[in-house]
This record gives structure tokens, sequence and C-alpha cells, in this order.
């Protein structure tokens, strides 16, 4: 008999985004994403950062001061990167996991690539201007979003 108790694909996807997230330098918000096809098949995953080649130690971490001494101009967002650590064909159809809602500027690249699920752990820039644009723009492009829906499961390994 088949063991019962498997991951499911909500768990095994968002656990991958997860674990990109922990990737992450950023000292404050670590955000993970992870691209899967309508078959269940991951296609890219990605983590927030800086730009390759942008040393992790050069650039800022701060999140308050001026706009060339904090980290906003200069980190690329995990959900940015997992479209383009993706050179494969179409995305249409796709689902993208990710630890945090997706920012305007990612809702927009989503989109364009033809992204139709957002399943997101955490939303906890909801109010933001952000989040309330990203929101509308899903909407607009018909892509759905849910919160993922976390279980009590404790996830370790053995063989």
């Amino acid at each position: 008999m088949k063991r019962q108790d498997y991951l499911s694909w909500d768990e095994y996807f968002m656990g991958i985004a997860m674990l990109s997230a922990m990737r992450s330098k950023d000292p404050n918000t670590c955000v993970g994403a992870c691209i899967v096809s309508e078959d269940n098949k991951i296609l890219s995953v990605g983590y927030n950062g800086m730009p390759r080649g942008c040393s992790d130690d050069e650039y800022p971490w701060e999140r308050i001061g001026g706009n060339l001494d904090t980290k906003y101009f200069y980190v690329c967002h995990a959900e940015l990167n997992a479209l383009l650590n993706y050179d494969g064909p179409s995305l249409k159809g796709a689902r993208v996991y990710t630890t945090l809602f997706p920012c305007n500027e990612c809702a927009k690249a989503l989109i364009q690539r033809g992204v139709s699920e957002i399943v997101y752990y955490s939303d906890m820039y909801a109010d933001s201007d952000a989040t309330i644009a990203s929101k509308r723009m899903f909407l607009s492009a018909d892509v759905s979003c849910r919160a993922y829906k976390p279980t009590e499961r404790v996830i370790s390994f053995q063989l």
C-alpha cells in the first residue's frame, strides 16, 4: 500500500518557494517564488537579492534613508528573478507560489508573461499602494490570487 502522508502540490511548491527564500541575504524580508506549469512541473525559482554581479556586501540593505542608501533601488524581487531565470517557452497558464504577495512591478511582469494564478503565503503589505495596485491589475487581467492554507505538517526527511 502506498504512503498516505505525502505532500500536496500546494505544500510541495510553497515549500520550494520557502526554501528559495532562505537563499536571500536581506536581513528583514526574505522572499521566494516558484513558477509551476499547468501540469505541476517546476519551471523556475527565484529569491530577492542583488542583481548578478552586484556584490551583496557593497550595496545597502537598509530600509530607511535616501533612495540611493536603501535596498529598494537595487534589490531584484523573487518573482522577477524567477521570471528572469526562466528561459523556456510561454508561461501561459502557469502558477506562481510566492512567500509574499507580489508588488505592482512584479505583477506587471507576471501578467505580461501569461501567469494565470498567484498562490501567496503572506499579504503583510495588503494596505500598501503597491499591493492594492497589484490586486487591481490581477483582477483586470483575470489572474486569480489565493492565500496558501498552511497545514500543521512538520517537514522532515527520512530514508
